[in-house]
């Protein structure tokens, strides 16, 4: 073709962007507002590494960064392959294009953006604070430009290896995993910022030796190297950056050849052994109860498998339940007490039980038809959360308690644990029947347009309501914990609260089943909105 292909792909790049915002004006202020607040935080972050000019750790810092850059670049894709169409090259794969020119074209498409442009400014500002003469600022932009190249590059080969994958229905469950790397990578930022607050940031350097041998992060080391006149060296770890450009080039080429000419299942029809046989009940569907109890429970437990709006909820409270008390141990701040969280983290999933069906709702509605009939629903879907949730808050509890090394306090939490999980499930299940929400199915939005107040209401006044319910077990651990002689009742709150926390569940239960039967077609019309 002697069209310019990659000025084509620019424009198609800035067309999908510019149509993108015209769709409501909504989004184009969600994204003018998410533009504004990274840009001004890259230019914190720019300003940080400037007055950072001249400490003696101030190379080991860059380093770092642009490392930890470069592994975002890598695994943005698999998180939100959906946040840039042109990742996707199988949209080109009719058009008459050769590969290196479409590599070109889709490298300079990358370009464009505020993910680009964020990462440019800070590679700048690791620049001018490693950089030191006149050769070292030239090396400097050529290390910039190169770093940059490379993250695109990573970024582009890593979505053309998994593009079959990502663009499954299987393949974008993998952006369940997103919730749970942000909630860790939170927590291991906030306890690395304190262990550096505490030691200085000496303890970046062995880590930062390492990482100068290793692209990108070892273009912006040849700019260090260079200003203490180690020109040989800087010029090798430049050359290494680019030779990773290179081969990452390479690799990209080659998935994309594949790509584009190997057939996929929309051309192959694949008929295996394992798609045709009859499938069997499951080890875990014989140990349930028979009758419409066990059916809701297995129902309740496959959305929580193969649904990706429930799995990447459950994943993300799974995830934090466990990292917020562990990481408050581990830094010998927290109290054994944070080990409620988990339970209340987990609780959250009882509430809008019945937004979780979608539209597939009626199907389940057309089964209700007296309050004895809603009673067997949601008591199935509250014992299918108990199944994951009371050995899931024991463990975590357990874990907390060892780390503490408080274990006389262990039967109170525990206690205090399944209290809170009862009253959740009390509350979540009359505000599933009050305040019911829809999800949408498409999207990263857990609430459809017009209903985020019933979604406040339902989840943060079910909350309120259940640290309500909670106060008689909260109040006499209290009081066991400052009378005299408390500490030999303090067991007692084990199974105190695990009573409790039964009793409240079956009158939640109890007194939501007869709205839930009044309410069906309201329900059914609030959840089918997504």
């Amino acid at each position: 073709m002697s069209t310019d292909v990659t000025g084509v792909v620019v424009r198609l790049k800035l067309s999908l962007l510019r149509n993108g915002l015209r769709q409501s004006g909504g989004r184009r202020a969600a994204y003018v507002a998410s533009a504004v607040l990274v840009l001004l935080f890259a230019a914190l972050q720019l300003l940080g590494l400037i007055m950072l000019r001249g400490n003696a750790h101030a190379g080991s810092v860059a380093v770092l960064l642009v490392a930890v850059l470069a592994l975002g670049w890598a695994v943005m894709p698999l998180f939100f392959p959906g946040g840039d169409e042109t990742l996707d090259p199988t949209r080109l794969v009719m058009l008459p294009l050769r590969p290196r020119p479409l590599v070109r074209a889709l490298l300079a498409a990358s370009l464009v953006g505020i993910g680009p442009l964020f990462t440019l400014c800070l590679f700048t500002g690791s620049v001018i604070a490693v950089a030191r003469g006149g050769v070292a600022y030239v090396v400097g932009v050529v290390g910039v430009v190169l770093a940059l190249l490379v993250c695109v590059a990573l970024a582009r080969a890593v979505a053309a290896a998994n593009t079959r994958l990502l663009t499954s229905r299987k393949g974008r469950d993998l952006a369940v995993l997103s919730g749970l790397v942000i909630a860790v990578g939170a927590q291991v930022v906030n306890f690395g910022a304190q262990q550096l607050g505490s030691s200085g940031l000496g303890r970046l350097d062995p880590v930062a030796d390492v990482l100068r041998w290793v692209p990108p992060a070892s273009a912006i080391a040849a700019v260090e190297s260079v200003s203490e006149g180690s020109y040989g060296v800087g010029v090798l770890q430049l050359t290494l950056t680019a030779c990773a450009l290179v081969a990452l080039i390479a690799v990209w080429s080659r998935h994309l050849t594949r790509l584009m000419t190997s057939p996929d299942g929309s051309t192959l029809q694949a008929v295996t052994e394992a798609a045709v046989r009859e499938r069997t009940s499951t080890g875990l569907a014989r140990l349930l109860p028979a009758g419409r109890t066990g059916t809701v429970m297995q129902r309740s437990l496959r959305y929580v498998w193969r649904d990706p709006k429930t799995k990447a909820a459950w994943v993300t409270s799974l995830a934090i339940g466990l990292i917020v008390p562990l990481f408050n141990a581990l830094q010998d701040t927290g109290s054994i007490y944070f080990a409620c969280f988990a339970a209340g983290m987990l609780g959250i999933q009882m509430y809008n039980q019945f937004g979780q069906d979608t539209s597939a709702f009626w199907m389940v509605a057309l089964t209700i038809s007296s309050p004895r009939d809603a009673y067997v629903e949601l008591r199935g879907r509250a014992l299918a959360l108990l199944l994951i949730t009371v050995p899931y808050a024991t463990l975590v509890t357990v874990l907390t308690t060892a780390l503490l090394g408080d274990w006389a306090k262990l039967p109170e939490v525990l206690g205090l644990s399944f209290a809170l999980l009862g009253a959740m499930l009390a509350t979540g299940a009359w505000t599933s029947a009050r305040f019911p929400y829809s999800i949408p199915q498409e999207g990263h939005k857990n609430v459809a347009p017009g209903q985020t107040g019933l979604a406040w209401i339902s989840v943060f006044g079910g909350m309120i309501a259940a640290a309500l319910l909670c106060a008689p077990v909260i109040a006499v651990t209290i009081w066991l914990n400052v009378s005299e002689g408390g500490d030999a009742w303090s067991r007692l709150l084990l199974p105190v609260g695990a009573a409790y926390g039964a009793t409240v569940t079956w009158l939640g239960l109890r007194l939501a089943a007869p709205r839930t039967a009044a309410r069906l077609p309201e329900i059914l019309t609030a959840v089918s909105k997504g």
